[in-house]
């Protein structure tokens, strides 16, 4: 499939006896990033898809088979009445009437955001305006015959009906910092990855939504400098761990007797609604609900007119459900998929329509990652798995019927897939530890239909830079049994007799991998141009390994992971060519509160930390991650002491580099102070840097230079 560079890599090798040649600077900008492609927007169909044109000033249509435009669906230079000359993002209702566009776009959280949205009349070329409301507009969602859109505005509804050219008012409850229809919660946003939770029913008649009261949620303030004379405070509801969470429900809207109902759906007072959808029958809504310990898992059928719950599947942990396997349940031909993690790996399974499981479809000792697609007209279902090794990822079809599989990557590596609705076409991008992402159109049966992207430009600036290659490596953890995997990092005038200094970067956190056969350059290639190696390990509790695996940490986060980072540096210090009297550890995140943990348990084996972004307690995060992992400070209070920074503040050994954006809206910048608080009473000296008006990324203009120069700066002084 791809285009091999072999010979240029053959090359690097060769190239080991003289320097590298690149900068830090080369790395934050961009010098060595991989191009991707516009991503596709599926049709409804899955033959075809849309994209924006390179200008902003088109939505066109092309076909997946040929990649040719075969329609222009929206263009400002030529639309009737359109009043303006570019546009940001776009919506295509599935009947392929209408285009809906977005203009003067306004971020919120991570995910969600508000927007101005003009929608064109593709049959009358004609561009008019969404809604005469002052405010903007949020998440959109066209009914599935495209004759209406309901969208969210001051944290209403609003249904707007094309063919009519009129608008109505749904809700009128919606409240800032307290009642929010169908648009979701910081938490729920960053936690279950969702910003929406509306639904139209199949038969056009219904409107389902997602009701959510956030206002016994305690508030958190945080201060904005922006250059003002007087400072500001952003303030909104952050629920933190045994606090008051939002409460939830769910009601139907009767479009056609414009009355609403609330769906008798069984929940605790605290319990979760992370997702809901009709299932192909305009009678059965499934509302997807978790207690809040987060290891019982419901669907119910509800009936929108009688609004009785019937509950269909029942999934209970000793541990926790994994969130984001609700994502793999798919509803097609009377029957439904889903990922569960019932025989100790996370794999898929056949439900009828009752709830009565019919069969499991992947079996083995490895994980199902992703279910990507199901295909109801075929009965195929396309999934990612780790099958070959928790390193790597492989795209496989399978026939619920036949239950044979078939392997759709071709290549050895990561690949992941993005499939058009109903699973016809897939882009696959693959790459390995050594090869630059290479992108590609397939088939459902896994036939290239052409190239998209292979990178060789990218791997040809790698080639004269003369980056090094990272090498796999296996390291015992800290019980002396389990094997972690790693990867090492030489400078390219590596000396083996000689003594070098050693960062491990590292991450850390449930479920995640630092360590995967997947290309990637970043910041810490700069710190080999300083004579350093680098190093990382996947400790207990990461991914892609079974359930007892990744859910070892349960209710006593930061004790095995700190573990086994103490533990991998105490290897690194065996090794002839490192100075174990000079290994530092850098982290940012979940990986920044390992760095606190590690330098705080690890009796002096790290001289040098770096740790941004970091939790110092998990009582100051949120509450649905922090439950998930920990339950809550009540349930579990030796859990939260022994994890906690703060209180293992005297035990700290080394020299601490502590950075954090004050506002950082995820991990607040009260861990970042709390932790000063402590340090200072414990007589332990340390550096701090703080970036004004930052959130959690901390980047924008010269930001991301001026940290890592800082990071690499303080490992050259203390390391």
């Amino acid at each position: 499939m791809k285009k091999t560079i072999l010979p240029i890599l053959f090359g690097i090798c060769l190239g080991g006896l003289s320097a590298q040649n690149y900068t830090l600077q080369d790395i934050v900008s961009g010098k060595f990033s991989e191009r991707g492609v516009k991503p596709p927007v599926s049709s409804a169909d899955g033959m075809s898809y849309y994209q924006m044109n390179d200008e902003r000033t088109a939505v066109i249509k092309f076909s997946y088979e040929t990649g040719k435009a075969v329609d222009t669906l929206f263009n400002t230079r030529k639309a009737r009445e359109c009043s303006f000359d570019t546009f940001e993002g776009f919506l295509v209702s599935p009947d392929e009437n209408r285009v809906l566009v977005c203009r003067d776009r306004e971020q919120i959280y991570r995910h969600s955001f508000r927007a101005t949205y003009y929608y064109h009349d593709v049959r009358r070329n004609l561009v008019r305006k969404l809604t005469e409301n002052k405010s903007k507009q949020m998440i959109p969602t066209f009914s599935p015959d495209g004759k209406m859109l309901a969208y969210v505005c001051d944290n209403n509804i609003w249904l707007a009906k094309f063919d009519f050219d009129t608008e109505s008012q749904i809700t009128k409850d919606g409240e800032f910092n307290a009642i929010m229809n169908g648009a979701t919660d910081w938490v729920y946003e960053e936690e279950f990855g969702t910003t929406r939770l509306m639904e139209f029913s199949p038969d056009n008649k219904m409107l389902a939504f997602v009701r959510t009261d956030e206002s016994k949620v305690p508030q958190y303030r945080f201060q904005t400098f922006d250059e003002k004379l007087y400072p500001d405070f952003y303030t909104y509801k952050y629920p933190k761990p045994g606090e008051m969470n939002s409460t939830v429900e769910c009601r139907v809207f009767d479009i056609e007797a414009r009355t609403t109902r609330t769906m008798a759906v069984p929940l605790d007072k605290d319990g979760y609604i992370p997702r809901i959808a009709f299932t192909d029958s305009p009678d059965e809504l499934a509302v997807m609900t978790l207690n809040r310990d987060q290891n019982r898992f419901d669907m119910y059928f509800v009936n929108p007119r009688t609004t009785v719950a019937k509950l269909v599947l029942r999934d209970e942990n000793k541990y926790y459900i994994d969130s984001d396997f609700l994502t793999s349940i798919v509803f097609a031909n009377g029957r439904f998929t889903y990922i569960s993690e019932k025989d100790g790996y996370s794999h898929i399974y056949l439900y009828g329509k009752t709830g009565a499981l019919q069969k499991q479809l992947t079996k083995g000792a490895f994980d199902v990652t992703r279910l990507l697609a199901v295909d109801p007209q075929t009965n195929n279902v396309f999934y990612e798995s780790a099958d070959e090794s928790p390193l790597r990822r492989n795209i496989y079809k399978m026939n619920m019927e036949k239950g044979n599989s078939i392997k759709l990557s071709a290549e050895q590596g990561y690949n992941s897939a993005t499939f058009s609705n109903n699973g016809k076409f897939f882009v696959l991008r693959h790459s390995d530890i050594h090869t630059p992402t290479q992108i590609s159109l397939h088939d459902a049966n896994g036939k290239l239909l052409r190239m998209l992207e292979d990178n060789q430009a990218t791997a040809q600036k790698i080639v004269e830079a003369r980056l090094p290659q990272k090498e796999f490596i296996v390291v015992t953890a800290a019980d002396g049994v389990t094997e972690l995997n790693g990867w090492i990092l030489k400078p390219a005038n590596f000396d083996a007799s000689k003594k070098y200094p050693l960062v491990m970067v590292q991450y850390s956190g449930p479920n995640s991998q630092e360590v995967t056969d997947r290309f990637g350059i970043d910041w810490e290639y700069a710190l080999l141009n300083e004579g350093f190696l680098v190093a990382c390990v996947d400790g207990r509790g990461t991914g892609a390994r079974g359930e007892e695996f990744r859910k070892q940490t349960y209710m006593k986060l930061g004790i095995l992971e700190s573990d086994d980072q103490v533990a991998a540096a105490r290897y690194f210090a065996t090794l002839p060519y490192v100075d174990g009297k000079r290994i530092g550890i850098w982290g940012w995140s979940y990986g920044g509160y390992n760095v606190l943990m590690s330098m705080s348990r690890g009796n002096g084996v790290f001289k040098a930390g770096v740790a941004i972004a970091a939790v110092s307690d998990w009582r100051f995060y949120d509450s649905v991650y922090t439950e998930r992992f920990m339950r809550t400070p009540q349930q579990n209070q030796s859990g939260y002491d022994n994890g906690s920074p703060l209180k293992l503040a005297k035990q700290l050994q080394g020299n601490l580099l502590l950075i954090h954006g004050t506002a950082d809206d995820n991990v607040h910048f009260q861990n970042a102070m709390e932790y000063t608080r402590a340090l200072v009473a414990a007589d332990k000296q340390f550096e701090m840097f703080v970036f004004p008006d930052k959130n959690h990324s901390i980047y924008g203009g010269n930001t991301r230079s001026y940290l890592y120069k800082k990071v690499i700066d303080f490992y050259k002084k203390n390391l």
